[in-house]
């Protein structure tokens, strides 16, 4: 059965990189392959994987409008029929598929940007019942959301194992992470297990974030310490995944991965 794992925090926190380790620590340690989905519009996840990005799925969502023949409004460029016959289904299944960028034992989806002005409705569902599909045929599905969750169940209709609510270590951060937290109860999917995540800290946790930690309704799952060799990765443009198992941040990363795996 596949697990799914979701990244959810505010814009700036490091998602992308814990997403990337995660992905890491999956190939290198668990049998099975893994697709990473980068939800967020500014895809850079393939960056990180070492991937080239050519493709995105908005840009296949996009181009399927612009074949729709009946496209004087957006609703009914949604609802129209594409040259040749061919359903939207058949079209986004065969483009999407052809957009997968391929890594050893992994593989990338980048949802790319968002929608336009009119109403996308019709083909969401169809999006997200192909990447659906598609992920059933993986051991593993990580998900490297937008900065929020509010967009997180129009990007998946599949009940999400393990949402991990990541922070930077400050109070405002922390408040963040909590709001974010509380929107879970509101999405359209499942979520199983959440947990806090507190990245780039140098040291031990100072008191007055460690009691805020406390009282939050989100467990912490671990500390990610700030780092000088990743910082020089992050320069340099080399991909994170190639850091080292001897890695500080790729070592808090996996060991959080044995506790819930």
């Amino acid at each position: 059965m596949t697990k799914t794992i979701a990244l959810a925090g505010k814009g700036g926190v490091g998602k992308t990189t814990i997403a990337g380790m995660i992905i890491a620590y999956l190939v290198r340690n668990k049998s099975g392959s893994v697709l990473a989905i980068d939800a967020d519009p500014s895809s850079n996840l393939n960056m990180v994987l070492g991937l080239d990005l050519e493709w995105t799925v908005g840009d296949i969502r996009e181009d399927m409008l612009a074949q729709v023949k009946d496209s004087l409004t957006a609703g009914g460029a949604a609802m129209g029929a594409l040259p040749g016959g061919i359903s939207k289904r058949e079209y986004l299944d065969y483009q999407i598929r052809s957009s997968l960028s391929e890594g050893e034992r992994f593989d990338l989806i980048a949802m790319g940007r968002s929608e336009g002005p009119g109403c996308y409705c019709a083909v969401n569902h169809n999006l997200r019942e192909v990447v659906d599909a598609m992920g059933k045929n993986y051991s593993y599905v990580v998900i490297d959301n937008e900065a929020g969750m509010e967009h997180l169940s129009r990007r998946t209709t599949r009940d999400v194992n393990h949402l991990l609510i990541v922070s930077d270590p400050t109070q405002r951060g922390l408040v963040t992470a909590e709001r974010i937290g509380e929107l879970r109860h509101e999405l359209d999917i499942r979520v199983e297990n959440s947990y806090l995540i507190i990245n780039r800290l140098n040291g031990v946790i100072p008191d007055a974030l460690d009691d805020k930690i406390n009282l939050m309704n989100i467990p912490l799952l671990g500390i990610v310490p700030a780092d000088a060799q990743l910082v020089e990765f992050e320069f340099s443009g080399k991909p994170l995944v190639e850091l080292g198992d001897d890695s500080p941040v790729y070592q808090a990363v996996a060991g959080m991965m044995e506790k819930i795996l």
